[in-house]
């Protein structure tokens, strides 16, 4: 519902909340169960999802802003003008960036199983958090963006020598960096899907991202756990850190293709409107014609 020039910011804002609830939900769901029982609690936490998402439905909130709130009456247009190259490069790149994450948090619980440190995985993982919650929140006070394939590809390289710590402390160094890359990263790849769509398609496409992220969580599991079981813990943080750096540099390549298609339809449009100048210039007088030309 933001403007364009408030997207970006909303969307880290976003990305901040989601990790907030990275952080708080598990711990709140343990101690719920250690109180209650696991069984109650599951029910409790399917309810409120439910809950949730009855009360979302009832709301139907816009997905479009103000000054695109007459986007639907110009009816849909065909998938083929907005789900190309570029839009196609953003969801890799999220299904990329899931693949990371969900790779990074089992090859945490292996480093610390393999030190025998599992107890200090809460921790580790609450140092990931708060570094992610400090990464979206200065992201979403930049002035200017970043491409998104240089966030995800930067995010790649600082997680692979995560691989080189040993016990918790390290870990949890070596997760700061990590963690100040995921919210921007996430926030960047939602914000260039609302960008690519137009206004009165940005639902399918919004879901289309959502599909991407939700197949790079359960892709990257059990390839990290591959990779793990093949070689050492430190082979988790190396393949999730690859997977990312092959996302960013498939979405590259498939972003600079985009552009490519775009610039000869800029030209061509550019020829028509000069071809378009010739005759009026023609009809005025050489001082007007001069006055007229670009």
């Amino acid at each position: 519902m933001t403007t364009a020039t408030q997207r970006r910011a909303a969307f880290a804002l976003e990305s901040v909340q989601g990790e907030l609830s990275y952080i708080v939900g598990p711990a709140v769901v343990i101690l719920c169960a250690a109180a209650l029982s696991p069984g109650v609690v599951a029910w409790g936490v399917g309810a409120a999802i439910a809950l949730g998402g009855a009360g979302i439905a009832l709301l139907n909130p816009p997905v479009r802003a103000a000054n695109e709130a007459d986007a639907g009456a110009a009816g849909r247009p065909p998938r083929r003008e907005w789900l190309g190259a570029g839009m196609i490069a953003v969801l890799t790149m999220a299904l990329g960036a899931t693949t990371l994450l969900s790779g990074v948090d089992l090859a945490i619980v292996a480093t610390l199983r393999a030190a025998g440190q599992v107890s200090w995985a809460a921790g580790v993982v609450a140092v990931f958090g708060v570094a992610s919650v400090a990464g979206g929140l200065i992201y979403g006070a930049l002035s200017r963006p970043l491409p998104t394939w240089l966030l995800l590809g930067l995010l790649g390289l600082v997680t692979i020598p995560a691989g080189l710590a040993h016990d918790w402390p390290w870990l949890c160094v070596a997760m700061v960096g990590t963690g100040l890359l995921t919210a921007p990263t996430l926030s960047t790849v939602a914000d260039a899907v609302s960008r690519l769509a137009p206004a009165s398609v940005r639902g399918e496409a919004i879901g289309l991202q959502s599909s991407a992220l939700s197949a790079g969580f359960a892709l990257g599991s059990p390839l990290v756990g591959v990779a793990i079981d093949l070689s050492v813990p430190a082979g988790g943080f190396a393949a999730a850190g690859l997977a990312g750096l092959a996302a960013a540099l498939t979405g590259c390549l498939l972003s600079r293709r985009s552009l490519a298609r775009t610039r000869p339809a800029l030209s061509d449009l550019g020829d028509a409107v000069a071809s378009d100048r010739e005759p009026r210039a023609a009809a005025l007088s050489p001082a007007a014609a001069r006055r007229s030309a670009p």
